[in-house]
């Protein structure tokens, strides 16, 4: 008999607070199993950063390869905080100094259609008793907003039968490092008997204890570094799997130590430093932001994308600006803090009709969305909040609506600017079902707020 184990990791998003303790987890576990002579390998499964994180944002990422590095990681693959959080360039230049290979075999470069450089489809690792472990990695081909940023991913339906075919007679076990959520891993384990080991992510889902999908066993440690996958596969002389045994490791269980604290306020301190030395404007009076209503630091925001987009109408919510600016400097860490959420830009085209119903559709939600405490879809803050716009109004009452003070024309058109999060929440359907909509790469919100105030109120 022979025992491998995987070691996984997934979705930390660049919780770095829970990081010494996950360090010293993985570097003992794996000490201890090659100590008893067993196959030990670690894997990370994407999402590792996001530029919520001050430090994260000042060094594009490099200070979670730096991290990920500290572990002799077998192999990682990205999920969208990688892939759409940065720019084509940034996420080319990610990987440099990893010390581990990126495993992605379905996101190519839009120019050449080459899979992309910095990352190899699979790799072979054979074990000391001569078991040969294909293990292949997997993101969530998000079409609509690779595609604006250079990629071109490849979905899960075309990719495996090439992929299966191309390692095929190579490998005793296949190990899928999947981010592709909890659904499409089990749509893998149902069509795919091949597969072994799914370690899945970007879903957040917690397998406890795994799942088991016909033969394939399932396995995922929810997010942001609260647990630790540790699975075990039991092999026969033949080289195959005759028991598979997952469990999650609660990261809040494991010991501290003395430095901890310290050196995760450390990763605060170095991303705040960075960033506050990076001055923005020069601002003659506070712009305070309103929970509610229109405020000097909403007006600022709405100017600031239509702006960057050469637009005449906006749209934002109150939720987005966690606080307002002070009089005087503002740094890129003032934005950080006050933004931090990794939302692109996106341009709306609709005919008139449909802004109507874009409009009354945000005004049926207003109420609602006020206080509706919203995760994910690229919000790092708290509440939704209040909607506002400019350059439309609406008269509920007669249930108009009007365009810089002209009522709309059903059959004309009209663009305006908001942020990408409006494009995947439910509230907005008419965005997604009829709107033309362009996505803005390489910048974020905070970045079109950063240039309007640097070109109204220069240092």
């Amino acid at each position: 008999m022979e025992t491998i184990h995987i070691l996984h990791t997934n979705d930390l998003h660049s919780h770095f607070e829970n990081w010494p303790r996950m360090r010293r987890f993985l570097l003992a576990h794996q000490a201890a199993y090659r100590q008893k002579g067993e196959t030990v390998l670690t894997f990370d499964i994407g999402d590792a950063m996001d530029r919520s994180h001050p430090l994260t944002e000042a060094t594009d990422g490099q200070i979670n390869t730096t991290l990920l590095n500290q572990i002799g990681y077998d192999g990682v693959t990205i999920g969208n905080n990688e892939g759409i959080g940065n720019s084509h360039a940034q996420l080319e230049h990610l990987y440099d100094h990893a010390n581990f290979p990126v495993l992605l075999a379905n996101l190519y470069e839009q120019s050449t259609n080459t899979l992309a450089k910095f990352a190899q489809p699979y790799r072979i690792i054979t074990t000391d008793q001569g078991t040969r472990i294909a293990v292949v990695g997997l993101t969530a081909p998000f079409f609509l907003t690779y595609r604006p940023n250079g990629w071109d991913p490849v979905t899960i339906s075309e990719e495996m039968p090439q992929l299966l075919a191309q390692i095929e007679g190579q490998y005793d076990v296949l190990v899928l490092l999947s981010h592709l959520g909890l659904t499409t891993d089990q749509w893998l384990a149902e069509h795919y008997p091949e597969i072994d080991v799914i370690c899945g992510a970007h879903t957040h889902h917690l397998l406890k204890d795994g799942l088991m999908v016909n033969q394939t066993l399932l396995t995922a440690a929810e997010k942001y570094g609260h647990y630790i996958g540790d699975t075990t596969l039991t092999l026969d002389a033949n080289h195959r799997p005759v028991d598979r045994k997952a469990r999650t490791v609660l990261t809040a269980d494991l010991p501290e130590e003395a430095a901890d604290e310290a050196e995760i306020a450390g990763y605060l301190a170095q991303g705040h430093a960075q960033l506050a030395a990076q001055v923005v404007a020069d601002l003659p009076e506070a712009l305070p932001i309103a929970t509610i209503g229109e405020s000097p630091m909403m007006t600022a925001g709405l100017k600031a994308i239509e702006a960057a987009t050469q637009t005449e109408a906006a749209v934002l919510n109150t939720g987005l600006f966690l606080g307002g600016l002070e009089a005087g400097l503002v740094t890129k860490d003032d934005l950080q803090s006050q933004l931090p959420h990794p939302m692109h830009l996106i341009k709306v085209t609709l005919k008139g009709y449909d802004l109507w119903r874009l409009v009354l559709e945000m005004e049926k939600n207003r109420l609602f969305l006020r206080k509706f405490p919203i995760k994910g879809m690229s919000f790092r803050g708290k509440i939704f909040g209040d909607i506002v716009y400019d350059g439309i109004t609406v008269d509920m009452t007669l249930r108009r609506v009007f365009w810089h003070g002209q009522e709309i024309d059903p059959e004309a058109s009209y663009t305006l600017t908001t942020v990408d999060h409006y494009l995947f929440i439910p509230f907005f359907p008419t965005i997604e079902i009829v709107g033309e909509t362009e996505i803005m790469f390489p910048d974020f919100l905070r970045n079109a707020v950063a240039t309007y105030l640097t070109q109204k109120y220069p240092v």
